[in-house]
């Protein structure tokens, strides 16, 4: 009972958050966010506007907190146009780490009105308690805002997305020939009915695009930044630019010194380049194919800069304990045999919350989670686990509602 009282005194900071011991049910805990941008190249014609357009259907990775503003894909005119300069000035003339601080704080570009509201759902925190404290100014209060400052403004993050095309020297027909005879018959089938589609079909596109497709190939270079945000840059926001009724004053202070806030570049990594299977992609949308690569290619790049720069490292929550450790992560974040995997048990105190190890786990070889994106269209081996199981290195006690991170 005593570490169940616990549980629910850490995660919850909200009444709706409790620890829970089913996948079927979600576990509440805080996330890092994550701003997502395509830089597209016009010179890949045809594949230009199938890159964009899969793309946007491409969703924030579950770890992570949806914090995407109204630009998602950055068109450029020539090949490899893109540099660490290019891309940083990108950030700095559009002003993007103002743009994520006002989202924050849900600013009207208008009148300069913010409010907590996304940082209260987002921390966990009992709504009511969290406006009391820190209207009251107290010592709590104040240690409230820094939490919410290092544990949720302090882990936003921006991912700048270059997609290159891979152009293959060999290009399989077997694809193309069924589709184009698929539609084929869909079309004649339709015309013997006596309701004939309006047009022929193109079965010389189909054919091109669904040859051209299989083993489609991307290499996509991952730019990753953190917005910058201290006990400096914070006392500077509240004083001078946050108001929770309109104020022009500090609405035109704030445009003014949107430079001041600052993304801070953390590093990148490229993609290897593998093909990708067509295996699960269905004939009648050869498109798919697109999104399978570019979605796994970037989901590869995110577990890649988690492993090089631990500041970017997330915390999944532990949803079984019983008869075997289980977690909500899979291939799609890394997930390998040999891995090892800190356990955390989240502690608040005087309104901030700490995290403690308390142990360390490495996942079962013969159950880990193949949650790939379209792994199931696959039949891969795993995808029907819905979580990886772990097995104890060390520690004990363990119960649903821990958090655990890569070492």
């Amino acid at each position: 009972m005593k570490k169940l009282h616990i549980s629910l005194i850490i995660i919850m900071l909200s009444q709706f958050c409790q620890a829970q011991n089913s996948l079927d049910n979600e576990i509440y805990y805080r996330r890092p966010s994550l701003y997502s941008i395509l830089i597209s190249h016009t010179e890949q014609n045809e594949f230009a506007t199938l890159i964009r357009g899969q793309f946007v259907n491409i969703p924030v990775p579950e770890k992570f907190n949806d914090h995407n503003l109204s630009v998602s894909v950055l068109t450029v005119d020539k090949k490899n146009a893109v540099n660490d300069t290019i891309a940083q000035d990108f950030v700095e003339k559009n002003h993007i780490a103002s743009r994520m601080i006002a989202k924050w704080f849900n600013r009207d570009i208008t009148t300069g009105k913010c409010n907590m509201d996304l940082i209260k759902h987002r921390g966990l925190y009992n709504a009511t308690e969290f406006d009391k404290e820190v209207a009251s100014k107290s010592v709590r209060g104040q240690a409230m805002l820094q939490d919410a400052g290092e544990d949720l403004i302090n882990n936003t993050f921006l991912l700048i997305n270059e997609v290159h095309y891979l152009d293959k020297s060999k290009i399989s027909h077997v694809v193309g020939v069924s589709l184009a005879v698929l539609y084929a018959i869909a079309y004649f089938g339709a015309t013997l009915a006596g309701s004939p589609p309006e047009k022929e079909p193109d079965l010389e596109g189909m054919y091109n695009l669904a040859a051209t497709l299989k083993g489609f190939k991307v290499k996509i270079v991952t730019r990753l930044y953190q917005l910058e945000w201290d006990d400096d840059i914070a006392n500077t926001f509240y004083s001078n630019y946050y108001c929770e009724t309109p104020d022009a004053a500090k609405c035109q202070a704030f445009e003014q010194h949107r430079s001041d806030f600052k993304m801070k570049y953390i590093g990148k990594v490229t993609s290897k380049g593998n093909t990708t299977s067509y295996q699960g992609i269905k004939e009648e949308e050869p498109w798919m194919m697109v999104r399978k690569a570019c979605q796994r290619a970037i989901d590869d790049n995110i577990s890649d800069l988690q492993r090089e720069y631990p500041i970017f490292r997330t915390r999944s929550p532990i949803t079984e304990v019983s008869p075997v450790i289980k977690a909500p992560i899979g291939m799609k974040e890394g997930v390998e045999e040999g891995r090892q995997y800190e356990v955390l048990e989240a502690k608040e105190k005087n309104g901030k919350i700490t995290y403690t190890r308390v142990g360390i786990v490495t996942p079962d070889p013969d159950m880990i989670w193949d949650n790939r994106f379209m792994a199931v269209e696959e039949e891969a081996e795993g995808a029907d686990l819905g979580a990886t199981s772990f097995m104890i290195v060390s520690g004990n006690g363990f119960y649903p509602g821990m958090l655990i991170r890569e070492i």
